[in-house]
């Protein structure tokens, strides 16, 4: 049964922010985050008790970069644990961003040397005898939705100018890579899980029409067994495919997309009233954003009429672009404020850069 927090989860968040916030939500589901393992390291997947996982909370990472980085951190426990090996940590790195970073091994060590130094303050405050400190394994993995080609090599020596001789000093470790838009269908569903299909849909957030439309069609088709099988599992696959398309597709696209998703449920009331739902909130925002671009546009216009005023002698109008692209109302208000007080053009252009 979904509820109506899972469906206030998907619907309150931005379009700007959904990529993050859906892959989350994704992963989240102890199935999918299983089913991630599966793709991309079967054997440690098949190794692990997913049924006690357990997401572990980020407070031990530094403000910096837990307001830089979007990323989830899960213990998962062996089937067949040793007493001095009982459980892994499965690190997940989310990259929506398309300029692939060449940094991103030295990123993730970065975090996995955090995550460590968070187990040895726990043995120090619990008085652990030191002959009892073991690290635990991290399996660090990148989840990439971007559409850039990723072809930086996930290495630590790809950043430094070294000798040969000196390569051996060089931290090294394995690092589990998927790039969703890059990876083939077939690829994506061979495990047979329905996480496969909801990221063949994915895959395609940015295509033209017709192929979303074949994507949708056949993820539901790859679905199907999955509504016999677990109910509640399947009206959740739905509720991302309806907030994918109301987030991700073209308005005018709307119509026949939903109408594809809710065309072979009609007789399922669940499905139906979940949809009617989530149309509701979406022209809801809809509605709201409505007037923040109202907002944000009559900011705008009055900043730059300002600045015109006081600085006449300069082309105003060149600063249009970067004020378009502030979302944040109550920045713009604070500029259409600065724009009175600063002593020049100069200084307003920093204030703007800020």
């Amino acid at each position: 049964m979904f509820t109506e927090e899972s469906l206030q989860e998907l619907s309150n968040v931005s379009s700007s922010h959904f990529p993050d916030r859906s892959a989350k939500w994704l992963i989240r589901q102890r199935e999918h985050l299983q089913a991630l393992l599966e793709m991309l390291a079967g054997e440690i997947a098949d190794a692990l008790d997913f049924e006690r996982v357990e997401q572990l909370n980020r407070s031990f990472i530094s403000d910096e970069l837990r307001t830089q980085e979007s990323d989830m951190i899960f213990s998962v426990p062996f089937r067949n644990p040793t007493p001095k090996c009982e459980e892994v940590i499965i690190y997940i790195l989310i990259e929506h961003q398309s300029t692939v970073d060449p940094s991103m091994e030295l990123r993730l060590l970065s975090y996995m040397t955090q995550i460590w130094m968070e187990e040895r303050r726990s043995w120090i405050e619990r008085k652990l005898p030191k002959a009892e400190w073991r690290l635990t394994p991290i399996v660090p993995v990148v989840f990439y939705t971007g559409t850039g080609a990723w072809k930086s090599p996930f290495s630590l020596t790809a950043l430094m100018d070294l000798p040969e001789g000196l390569k051996r000093f060089v931290p090294t470790f394995d690092t589990l890579f998927l790039d969703v838009k890059a990876t083939a269908s077939d690829k994506l569903t061979q495990t047979g899980h329905p996480l496969g299909w909801l990221l063949t849909v994915l895959r395609q957030e940015h295509s033209d029409p017709s192929a979303m439309r074949q994507a949708l069609l056949d993820a539901l088709a790859g679905l199907r067994d999955l509504h016999r099988q677990d109910r509640e599992a399947y009206t959740r696959a739905i509720l991302y495919l309806f907030h994918l398309i109301l987030h991700r597709r073209e308005a005018g696209e709307h119509q026949d997309l939903l109408r594809i998703l809710t065309e072979e449920h009609t007789q399922n009331q669940e499905i139906v009233t979940m949809a009617a739902s989530i149309i509701e909130l979406s022209e809801q925002r809809g509605e709201q954003r409505g007037i923040q671009k109202g907002s944000r546009q009559t900011s705008i216009e009055s900043t730059l009429a300002i600045l015109n005023t006081r600085f006449s002698d300069v082309d105003i109008d060149t600063l249009t672009p970067a004020l378009e692209a502030i979302e944040d109302l109550n920045r713009l208000k604070q500029l259409n404020l600065e724009a009175s007080l600063v002593e020049s053009f100069r200084a307003f252009q920093e204030r703007l850069q800020a």
